[in-house]
């Protein structure tokens, strides 16, 4: 073989040990911890997070509670309609959840998929606040009209949620991992949402 094909030859055999080394946190469900994001403040955006989520799912809780008790209790369901009762221990599970991905992406290094994970990450808990205030609000307001504005509102955080679990892959699996009850929740709640509208039209 000549000097000049073995170099060639060398440098394809190195060029994916490269490329691995280029992208170590697909190769882990951790991410790298970047430095002055550990101790006491980590721990204190840990519990900020927490309050945050556990904050958007007592708002949810409010608008819903007189809800349930009215129009959502006579409202025709489909079977697969879960007891009053699921809703809270679900929603509270699920925040902390969300809370603990959020934390694991805010931990990573800067990095262009770290801020657009947190944007993105950002918008879901937006959404998700918005969520159920729209569905039981709007469904007491305005009646049928209100819950398919519900169902669109709702559609849109399963896109967020799923563009936020496919971000957070690139920096941490584990954090992807975490996103994935709030997003199958999420269809679930899409789903009935959309009967529940077909029902009341």
């Amino acid at each position: 073989m000549r000097s000049g094909d073995r170099a060639d030859a060398e440098r394809m055999l190195a060029r994916p040990h490269s490329s691995a080394a280029a992208s170590p946190a697909v190769d882990r469900p951790f991410a790298p911890v970047a430095e002055g994001r550990r101790g006491t403040r980590s721990g204190a955006v840990l519990v900020t997070l927490l309050a945050l989520a556990a904050a958007v799912g007592a708002l949810g809780a409010l608008v819903a509670g007189a809800a349930i008790e009215g129009w959502y209790a006579a409202a025709p369901k489909p079977m697969f309609t879960p007891p009053d009762a699921v809703f809270g221990p679900v929603w509270a599970g699920l925040s902390a959840l969300i809370a603990i991905a959020g934390w694991l992406l805010w931990r990573a290094p800067d990095s262009p998929a770290r801020s657009h994970g947190l944007r993105l990450y950002a918008a879901h808990l937006v959404l998700h606040a918005l969520w159920m205030p729209a569905f039981f609000g709007l469904g007491a307001l305005l009646g049928a009209p209100g819950l398919w504005a519900a169902l669109v509102l709702i559609v849109v955080l399963d896109i967020v949620i799923l563009a936020t679990m496919i971000r957070a892959g690139d920096i941490s699996r584990l954090a992807a991992a975490l996103l994935l009850p709030a997003w199958f929740w999420s269809l679930y709640a899409t789903t009935l949402n959309a009967a529940i509208a077909v029902l009341a039209s």
